[in-house]
This record gives structure tokens, C-alpha cells and sequence, in this order.
């Protein structure tokens, strides 16, 4: 990975996850080859936080049919990123 940006991809905002950022813990789409040091460099790096644990999602893709016409969704890593007491990022 050339840059941080290449890593994080997007915020990922449902109700579930806006609970769990009450208690520090935020969660990213990131690239699918991004392993957890690098998940944590690029967070700490981007939005200047200190970082206490990385756990990371692989969800594969779903066959999904439009009328005749069969494929698959895309595959997509979400890291849940735990932050450390005082370091808080605003997603809105």
C-alpha cells in the first residue's frame, strides 16, 4: 500500500455501528489486502488518534440475481477499530 488513503476506504455509519461509538470503537470499509498494523498506521496516521486494537471482517459476496441476469456482490474487509480513552473521531 502506497498510501494511507488507498487503505481506508470509507466510514461505515448503520445504527449498530453509532452505538458502539459511545464507547470508542469506530468502524471503516478497508481494502481487502490491508492487514491490521497497517489498518492501525493509517488510522493513527489520517485522524491523528492513538489506536488500542484493530479487529477485522472479511465478508464475501453474496449471488444476487437481477430477472435473468446472475453475479455476485463485491467482496469487502471492515476493520472495527477500538480507540484509546481520550482519542475520539466525529463521523457525520
Amino acid at each position: 500500500m502506497n498510501n494511507y488513503r488507498d487503505i481506508i476506504k470509507a466510514p461505515i455509519i448503520t445504527e449498530k455501528t453509532a452505538a458502539l461509538n459511545e464507547n470508542n470503537v469506530v468502524t471503516f470499509s478497508v481494502d481487502v489486502k490491508a492487514n491490521k498494523t497497517q489498518i492501525k498506521q493509517a488510522i493513527e496516521a489520517i485522524f491523528n488518534v492513538k489506536v488500542e486494537s484493530v479487529n477485522v471482517i472479511n465478508v464475501h459476496p453474496k449471488k444476487k440475481r437481477v430477472g435473468r441476469y446472475s453475479g455476485y456482490t463485491k467482496k469487502v474487509k471492515k476493520a472495527i477499530v477500538k480507540l484509546k480513552e481520550g482519542s475520539s473521531i466525529e463521523l457525520n
